[in-house]
Parts: structure tokens; C-alpha cells; sequence
């Protein structure tokens, strides 16, 4: 059940931690980030762009973050608001380490808009069409992708 409260009505240190967290996620802090979601943080929790802390990670290159945020329960398929998926943002970024980490640990290349495997034929990221399952032509269109 999600809570029908807006930000304005929560106290500030509460968002003033959200945002430490968040800040967190970007920097790569996983010791602050995975105690936190250890002691109950939501591992989904999400921006007000909709970027999930395992996106903002991903996003940023922080491949073992990645993989530990995966492990305590956040969503590697979780779209943010604009419909885009964490691995197609680690391909976008060029993070082909957090590329292998996200599909190691079952994010789906073909999710979000434009996908994975779109967005790596788009910037020419060939290399990294094996690793994420791409068949031969698929992503070269919107309705192949």
C-alpha cells in the first residue's frame, strides 16, 4: 500500500535523508546506502523524477552498488518516469561493467523506452549487443526493439 502523503507534508529531516541517500546512490557510498536499506530504507525508493536509487547508481557506474542494491530487494526492471530502464541508462553512460552486473542479475534489455539494445545500436555500442541477448537486426527500429 503506498503512502497517499505528498513530500510538503513529511518532516524536513526526512527529506533532508531521502536526499542523503539519493546523493549516496550517485556517489557510490554502498556502506551508508545498504545499511540504511538493511534497517528498512525501501530498496525501490524513488526521486521525484521517478529514478530509483539502483538507477541513480547505475547511471553513475557503481557497479558493486548496483549489484548489492539488486541483492536487498530493489527492481532492476523499474522504469523511471520518462519510461527508461537502469541498464539502458548504464549503456547510454557507457558503464558496460554495470551492463554485465544488471544482466547477471536479470534486468531485462528489452524494457523501458528505448531499450537497451536499442540504445546500444543507436550510439554504436556494438560490443555490447552479445552481452545484452540481442538477436541479429533487433533494435533497429521501434517495433523491432
Amino acid at each position: 500500500m503506498t503512502d497517499p502523503r505528498t513530500t510538503s507534508e513529511l518532516p524536513q529531516e526526512t527529506i533532508d535523508f531521502a536526499h542523503r541517500m539519493f546523493d549516496a546512490a550517485r556517489e557510490g557510498n554502498a556502506e551508508l546506502l545498504l545499511a540504511a536499506i538493511d534497517a528498512g530504507l525501501p530498496p525501490n525508493l524513488t526521486n521525484p523524477k521517478g529514478n530509483t536509487l539502483l538507477m541513480l547508481a547505475a547511471y553513475a557506474g557503481h557497479a558493486a552498488l548496483v549489484r548489492g542494491l539488486v541483492e536487498g530487494g530493489a527492481d532492476p526492471n523499474r522504469l523511471n518516469d520518462l519510461g527508461q530502464a537502469p541498464i539502458a541508462g548504464a549503456v547510454f553512460k557507457r558503464e558496460d561493467e554495470v551492463v554485465r552486473v544488471l544482466m547477471e542479475v536479470g534486468a531485462d534489455p528489452r524494457a523501458g523506452e528505448p531499450n537497451a539494445i536499442a540504445t546500444a545500436r543507436m550510439f554504436g555500442r556494438t560490443d555490447l549487443l552479445g552481452v545484452l541477448g540481442a538477436r541479429e537486426g533487433e533494435g533497429t527500429s521501434p517495433a523491432q526493439s
